[in-house]
């Protein structure tokens, strides 16, 4: 009985490990996340305008455009990647990517591409804080004895990753109307009405 345990244990754990999902690569060997979406309800100026908004108004402390035109939009960015141990979690390091979207009458597509992973190190005050301004590519092979870790960046990193893309795809698709800022009124102490 506990060999038939211990060898569905191990089926299972197998199993499992087999499923994680990981980064595609492109032409040049580098890691990509890359989506094309249907979107015929959606006009192309629509897509675009909302696309710019993601850009520049919600991810505005993390990514910055670099490069807009009437069919797409280039922007760089950085994500936190945590390190979590049984509860407690800290930033174990940033990614640095680059981010490209593009649109054509019905659809629209989107990667992100270039990505470099900068570790953090605690320093004397406490925080976490870069230990060089120089990324680590995420494609690269570690050795053996970094292996386990390197393995956990790459995994938390598609994981952020995929969350984006999803939070991407959900912004281009709800009908976001700005609120118009009401206009303040002066209250007057010397008439009473």
């Amino acid at each position: 009985m506990k060999y038939i345990l211990l060898i569905l244990l191990i089926t299972i754990s197998v199993d499992l490990s087999a499923q994680q999902k990981q980064f595609a690569k492109d032409d040049n060997g580098n890691f990509i996340y890359y989506q094309v979406v249907d979107s015929q309800s959606l006009s192309k100026d629509t897509l675009l305008q909302r696309a710019k908004s993601f850009v520049n108004v919600v991810q505005k402390k993390t990514m910055k455009a670099e490069s807009i035109t009437d069919t797409s939009v280039l922007a760089k960015g950085t994500m936190i990647i945590d390190k979590t141990i049984l509860v407690v979690g800290h930033p174990s390091g940033e990614v640095s990517y680059n981010f490209v979207f593009e649109v054509r009458k019905g659809k629209y597509r989107f990667w992100l591409t270039d990505l470099l992973f900068i570790p953090y190190q605690r320093d004397r005050y406490g925080n976490f804080v870069a230990t060089t301004k120089i990324g680590v590519p995420l494609e690269r092979t570690p050795g053996k004895l970094g292996a386990g870790a390197w393995k956990d960046i790459v995994n938390s990193t598609y994981t952020k990753i995929e969350k984006f893309g999803e939070d991407f795809k959900r912004y281009l698709a709800t009908d976001r109307v700005e609120k118009a800022k009401k206009k303040t009124e002066t209250i007057s102490t010397k008439k009473w009405e």
